[in-house]
């Protein structure tokens, strides 16, 4: 399911780009890359983007409990280099000044 994800993505980003493009400065890359607005490949490339848009409200809706995650989910506050001591427990040594 991640990869339809990420694939649905990629192609919505794709679709966003051209859009710019389309608005910025009247330039239609899919269009370009194919062989213009009616070929069958721009045609594909259009609905494939269409459809990824359509599959991309859903992710909108999801709770973000329900989002797969990687690892623990925990914070993790220590450094690069170990384990921190605790500095909220009093040293012995401390004890006796």
């Amino acid at each position: 399911m991640e990869a339809l994800r990420r694939i649905a993505l990629a192609l919505v980003i794709i679709g966003a780009i051209n859009w710019g493009l389309i608005g910025l400065f009247q330039f239609d890359l899919v269009a370009a890359l194919f062989g213009g607005q009616d070929a069958l490949l721009s045609r594909i490339v259009y609905s494939l983007v269409g459809l990824s848009g359509l599959y991309c409200i859903t992710l909108l809706f999801e709770p973000a409990d329900e989002r797969e995650t990687t690892g623990t989910g925990r914070l993790n506050y220590g450094t690069e280099f170990g384990e921190e001591d605790d500095f909220s427990r009093v040293r012995e040594e401390d004890r006796d000044v």
